[in-house]
């Protein structure tokens, strides 16, 4: 007995649409975070981040906003970016972009697989 995949084409874009969304959110973690470490020395920058959750609903319907990050230990000039904090944050940033990567990879698969599939039929 033959399977067959039948693709809701609905769902795939919005599933391809959200994936883009997330990895745009994404994106501006990364200059967001990279933005930080290049001030980490600049008097009185404060750190920025984003809000994953609302960034996201947000990048929905336009770009993400940068906000600054309270309740971090500020030195004496002012500045409060962690060097530490700012590496951790790329390194998770990097993960959850590779993770979005591969499922729209695996998505794209599926996609191909069907299409080849039906050819064959």
């Amino acid at each position: 007995m033959e399977t067959r995949l039948h693709f809701q084409p609905a769902v795939m874009d919005a599933l391809s649409n959200s994936l883009e969304r997330y990895m745009d959110v994404l994106s501006a973690r990364q200059k967001v975070v990279a933005s930080n470490i290049a001030n980490a020395d600049t008097p009185g920058y404060k750190t920025k981040d984003l809000n994953f959750q609302s960034d996201f609903q947000a990048a929905l319907s336009g770009l993400p906003q940068a906000v600054e990050v309270s309740g971090l230990p500020v030195k004496n000039d002012g500045n409060n970016v962690s060097l530490d904090r700012e590496a951790r944050l790329l390194a998770e940033n990097a993960l959850r972009f590779n993770l979005a990567t591969s499922l729209m990879r695996s998505q794209i698969q599926m996609l191909k697989s069907a299409i080849t599939e039906g050819k064959s039929a």
